[in-house]
């Protein structure tokens, strides 16, 4: 059987936005399943739905956890207690503390500094639980990470504990270590935490990136470079952060799709976003037009779980091509 690959954006049924993503693809009549992030609670039994009815199957080679926000965890606790799960790749703040001790200005105890991580951030730790209890290896997507055929291009190490420090999650942090100064309008230290994944499957390129912020594109972009990986011609982009305002620029835009062109030209693949129906404040309708000034459309899981596949990917049927997004009339 040729090689093939799928990416399920499955839809959210919420009033806000979240991301559970599911990809099957073959090499060499190999079969990996991957799971990215698992939406709210109520999703994860629509992830294992899918995985069963598309994929024949309940196990899943590898889970990722871009971050630890809410709507990209909580679906996923179900898809542990429930599926068959080879590897966990998850950060955990309260790995770090021998690390962190120091630039915490009230804990001198690094039981208590994690205990305190553990409650700040109580969704991941409610998946390490899970997964120890079930005896799933928990492994480390930093910067440079192999999963399956995905490359981590962000975050690196360093600059996720300065991330964890400067949250505003983490007020007892020391002033002192760290500091940087995040661009005007840009996203939250949970969302600059995110894992950033890249593949090359079947000659198409696939870029992953969660919630990831500016700082977090940026440097998976220099990274890329490092590799020789050219990002510019991207197959399959994800829009981070259901299409925030805050986790893109014209500079990122212009990097990974290409500068704007003077005419309403489309001549590059569609840009997928994951956006609740009911989220009215996603896609950003500036981020939209800024995509679609470049020769791109959108297409989004609003309406339905969204399927990006090569050519080579088994058929489904009922299956029907996705809608792009209108041109906007306004700026948000």
């Amino acid at each position: 059987m040729a090689d093939f690959f799928e990416i399920d954006l499955l839809k959210i049924d919420a009033e806000k936005s979240g991301d559970a993503i599911v990809i099957r693809y073959s090499i060499n009549d190999i079969k990996w399943i991957n799971v990215v992030d698992g939406g709210f609670q109520d999703t994860g039994d629509e992830i294992i739905k899918h995985i069963r009815e598309y994929y024949n199957t309940t196990l899943i080679d590898k889970i990722v956890v871009s971050h630890p926000h809410e709507d990209h965890t909580s679906g996923l606790k179900k898809v542990l207690e429930d599926c068959r799960v080879t590897e966990l790749w998850m950060l955990r703040p309260w790995n770090y503390t021998a690390e962190l001790i120091d630039k915490f200005a009230y804990y001198r105890n690094e039981m208590n500094l994690a205990n305190k991580l553990k409650e700040i951030y109580p969704y991941i730790a409610e998946l390490e639980e899970i997964a120890q209890r079930k005896g799933i290896p928990i492994y480390e997507p930093f910067q440079g990470a192999k999963i399956g055929c995905f490359t981590v291009l962000a975050p690196r190490k360093e600059r996720y504990l300065d991330l964890i420090v400067q949250s505003e999650n983490t007020p007892d942090a020391s002033s002192v270590w760290g500091v940087e100064s995040f661009p005007s309008g840009g996203t939250d230290c949970e969302n600059e935490m995110s894992v950033v994944q890249y593949a090359s499957l079947c000659n198409e390129k696939i870029l992953l990136t969660a919630d990831a912020g500016r700082n977090a594109l940026d440097e998976a972009m220099y990274y890329a470079s490092i590799l020789g990986i050219n990002l510019s011609d991207i197959n399959h982009f994800q829009i981070p952060h259901h299409g925030s305002l805050g986790n893109v620029s014209p500079v990122i835009l212009d990097n990974l799709i290409g500068t704007k062109l003077p005419g309403k030209i489309i001549n590059k693949p569609s840009v997928i976003v994951s956006a609740a129906k009911n989220d009215s404040e996603h896609p950003n309708n500036t981020v939209v037009r800024a995509v679609m000034h470049r020769g791109a459309n959108v297409v989004s899981n609003e309406s339905g779980t969204l399927c990006r596949s090569s050519i080579t990917a088994p058929n489904r049927n009922g299956w029907a091509p996705a809608t792009n997004l209108p041109y906007p009339e306004r700026e948000d």
